[in-house]
């Protein structure tokens, strides 16, 4: 059974329609008692960096973070990869779970802000999350913010410059597009994660 994790980010009903199209139960949950006997657990989410206190505020960040140091698959999507990351500059003074250490910053302001589309993933190096997805794939962004490329960055994308597009380190994915509206690819990386 796959946990999402809902914090009042949004974006949740796709996630878990594009998991049970691919014949994985999910459930949607804030209940720590279920994220915890979870074998998965993906953490979405759309909208300001702030939305991520309500994870603190529900008592789910330790939760998380005692599941992710116990090795359990976790993959964070848009809002729910950059939470893993120290802070943003769309929320100062908010903080992530800082399991990456370095910050998310905005766009370069000489592109158009927010990146809304499909654009093009870089491969990079071996990966269970990209198992199968070669360079050039095309995937959906919508963000304004993004993470640096760092050693955990296993796909970029260049928009203005380059950032990380999928990170993963042991058990812990993220992924700055989404994967659930994008289409063969995207589900193909879902299912990778499912079974990795």
């Amino acid at each position: 059974m796959i946990a999402i994790v809902d914090y009042g980010a949004g974006n949740i009903t796709s996630v878990k329609r594009a998991l049970e199209h691919l014949g994985h139960a999910a459930v949607v949950t804030s209940d720590k008692g279920v994220i915890e006997s979870a074998d998965r657990i993906v953490v979405p989410g759309v909208g300001n960096f702030h939305a991520t206190t309500a994870l603190s505020a529900q008592g789910l960040s330790t939760a998380l973070a005692r599941q992710i140091w116990l090795g359990k698959p976790l993959l964070g999507i848009c809002l729910g990869m950059q939470w893993l990351f120290q802070s943003s500059d769309e929320a100062p003074g908010i903080y992530g779970l800082g399991i990456f250490a370095e910050a998310c910053r905005v766009l370069p302001n000489k592109v158009k802000s927010p990146h809304v589309g499909w654009d093009q993933l870089e491969v990079r190096g071996q990966t269970r999350l990209l198992r199968g997805i070669d360079s050039g794939r095309f995937v959906y962004f919508t963000h304004g913010y993004c993470a640096p490329v760092i050693d955990a960055t296993v796909a970029a994308c260049d928009y203005g410059s380059p950032f990380s597009a999928a990170v993963e380190r042991g058990n812990l994915f993220g992924v700055q597009f989404h994967p659930e509206k994008s289409g063969e690819t995207g589900l193909a990386i879902l299912e990778n994660f499912c079974t990795c």
